[in-house]
This record gives C-alpha cells, sequence and structure tokens, in this order.
C-alpha cells in the first residue's frame, strides 16, 4: 500500500531506543506530519487522556512502541507494573485506533511472549503453547494480550491491526540505567565501569554514576563509590556477571528494526494467518561471548565470571525469520559491528540516556 509521504503518523514510545529508530527512518524516507507526546504529555496507561489525544490529533497510521521494560532485575522487582502499565498501554491505544478508524497499526511485542521451552529456533505458531519463563512472565502476558488484541479487532471489524516480534534489540539512545537495563547495555557500563576502576580512575567513575545510578547509592566519599560498585559485581580486577554466560540470545540492532517497521507498514496489511511476524537475525550468541566481545572493545582486560547461582532466564531464544523473509524483509547490521557503533558512541557521550 501506498502511504502519502504528509501522513499523519503517531508514534507512541519515540523517545526510546525502538521509538528513536524509527523517528529517524521516517524522517530519512520523507515523512513530514510525525505525531508524538512524552509521557509527561500524554499518560498512555489513562483511558480518557488516550482518546482525546485521538480526537484531536487524527493519527491515520499509530507505530505502539510505547511500553515498560527492563531486564530480568526490573522484572522480577516490579511485576505487578510491568504487567499493569502495559496491558493498559495496549489497550488505550489499540481501542483508540479502533474508534477513530485508523488506516494501519504497527505493535510491537517482544520474543518474551513465547513458551520457555519452545522448539529453536522460535516459530509464531509457538506462541501459547507452553509455559513461559517466570522472571519476565508479566511483561510476556501484557505482550500477548496486545497481540491477541491486534487480532481480535482485525477478525471482528476488519483493522489493519499487524504485531511484528522483534528479538532483544540494541543501539543507539539505549537505557543504560545500573538496575532497570537490557543485557546489552548493562554490560557495556558495567564493562566501562570495570576498567576504570581497574586504571584507578575514580575520576572517570564519578562522572559516569552521575546519570542512572540506584538513587540510594552514596558517591560523598571514595570508599563509599567501591563499595558500591562491589554491590553490582565490580572489585578490582574482576566483573561479576548474572548467570551461567551459557544462556544464548538473538540480538537485532534497533535501526534494522525501524527498517521493519516501514517495510510492513508500507507493504504488508494484517491477515488472518499471521498472530504476528517475527523480526530478527535467525543467528544467536552466548551470552559468554558477547560478554567477552563487549570487554575487548571497551578495552577491559580483568577478569569476567558468572554467578550461577543467578537467573539466566530462557536457556535459548532464536526466532525463526523465514516468515518476514518470504515477506520480503531481512536484517542488514552485523551484531559486532553493531556493537562497535554503540560502545564508541558510549565512549564519548556515557550513559546519557540512563531512565
Amino acid at each position: 500500500m501506498s502511504i502519502p509521504k504528509d501522513a499523519r503518523i503517531y508514534v507512541a514510545g519515540h523517545r526510546g531506543l525502538v521509538g528513536n529508530a524509527i523517528m529517524n527512518a521516517l524522517h530519512e524516507q520523507g515523512y513530514v506530519h510525525l505525531i508524538t507526546r512524552t509521557k509527561q504529555k500524554l499518560d498512555l496507561t489513562k483511558q480518557e487522556d488516550v482518546l482525546r489525544f485521538f480526537e484531536e490529533e487524527k493519527p491515520e497510521y499509530v507505530i505502539l512502541a510505547a511500553a515498560k521494560v527492563g531486564g530480568i532485575f526490573a522484572n522480577a522487582t516490579y511485576p505487578a507494573e510491568f504487567i499493569h502499565e502495559n496491558i493498559a498501554i495496549a489497550m488505550n491505544v489499540i481501542h483508540a485506533s479502533h474508534l477513530h478508524a485508523v488506516q494501519k497499526l504497527i505493535n510491537l511485542g517482544s520474543s518474551c511472549i513465547y513458551p520457555k521451552f519452545a522448539e529453536q529456533p522460535i516459530k509464531e505458531t509457538s506462541l501459547l503453547t507452553g509455559i513461559l519463563e517466570p522472571t519476565n512472565e508479566p511483561y510476556a502476558i501484557a505482550k500477548i494480550a496486545a497481540i491477541k488484541l491486534c487480532s481480535a479487532y482485525h477478525k471482528q471489524y476488519g483493522s489493519n491491526f499487524l504485531s511484528l516480534m522483534p528479538t532483544n534489540l540494541f543501539g543507539s539512545q539505549d537505557n543504560y540505567h545500573l538496575e532497570h537495563s537490557h543485557v546489552i547495555p548493562a554490560i557495556i557500563r558495567k564493562c566501562f565501569l570495570a576498567k576504570y576502576l581497574s586504571d584507578g580512575r575514580l575520576d572517570l567513575i564519578k562522572k559516569d554514576l552521575m546519570i542512572g545510578a540506584p538513587k540510594n547509592w552514596s558517591m560523598e566519599h571514595d570508599e563509599d563509590i567501591i563499595k558500591q560498585l562491589e554491590s553490582i559485581g565490580i572489585i578490582d580486577n574482576t566483573l561479576t556477571l548474572w548467570g551461567t554466560g551459557k544462556a544464548r540470545r538473538e540480538f537485532l540492532h534497533a535501526r534494522d528494526l525501524a527498517d521493519a517497521i516501514l517495510f510492513f507498514l508500507e507493504h504488508i496489511d494484517a491477515n488472518e494467518h499471521d498472530d504476528c511476524i517475527n523480526i530478527g537475525t535467525g543467528e544467536d550468541q552466548t551470552i559468554y561471548d558477547m560478554a567477552h566481545a563487549i570487554a575487548k572493545i571497551v578495552g577491559y582486560t580483568g577478569n569476567i565470571v558468572f554467578d550461577s547461582t543467578k537467573p539466566d532466564g530462557t536457556p535459548r531464544k532464536v526466532m525463526d525469520v523465514s516468515r518476514a523473509h518470504e515477506l520480503g524483509w531481512k536484517y542488514s547490521i552485523d551484531v559486532f559491528s553493531g556493537l562497535t557503533e554503540i560502545i564508541e558512541e558510549y565512549r564519548i557521550k556515557g550513559p546519557q540516556y540512563a531512565r
């Protein structure tokens, strides 16, 4: 389908890792009428506010990238917030899109929707065929609800609402918060902090921790900083990471996901056969290999050990992306070249996006 360059396109969640990449891709393709709101301006968990926004702005196309996200620690600590906020966001935006006759909606899910022990690589047909990974079950249930909402509106009303399921993402403007980040930004930041400690650069550690450090951390004295680093597994010449390191994960650059979103927005409509479509590389690596690759690029030469008393999450998670290939889309950014890019960005800018 052809989308006019002046079409009114609402990007929900435009400031995050994915949203930033989507906005850049839309601008590069010449789209000129992009609608956004910060969380401070529009709380997507409040239905009345969302309906008023749709009435005022009248978006013709919607990309639903807004979500409450985080790694294993955040999911385990705040399960109620993860299920409540994500269900509310999906329900409000999808329902408002239906009421206001949005021409097309792209709903972004997550590979965590699939069963913990799904056959690998994971096909879309694995959805709801087994138990979920307990460490992210609340988030996964909310994302499954969003998928089924889109399918239900398509089945009952013919709404052109399509769900894409990206694999684990990384890229520019990621979240480097020490408690809330996903695996790649978490390892990148910890490797930098471990390197600074090994180099005796407390000045760089203090500068780094000015953004996105836990609120209860004391930064007044050097010994306080050393103690805080030890609490997250960083001591002189040793970095300790959660899990065994044997878990395998697939990683996709956010720019590739943005490219996929534009492809499906412009060319592929919802249909009765696809509840969702996997978006990824179809290739995976161990967390051990990823950690050592990151450390090498960062320049951290100390030891990396894994704490097997902490959870790995799903043992292996790699997507079957053959359906996306059949429809005409494939990734282009190699994971290790992508890592080099974002690590150099961090080296220059620091954790400016921690939130």
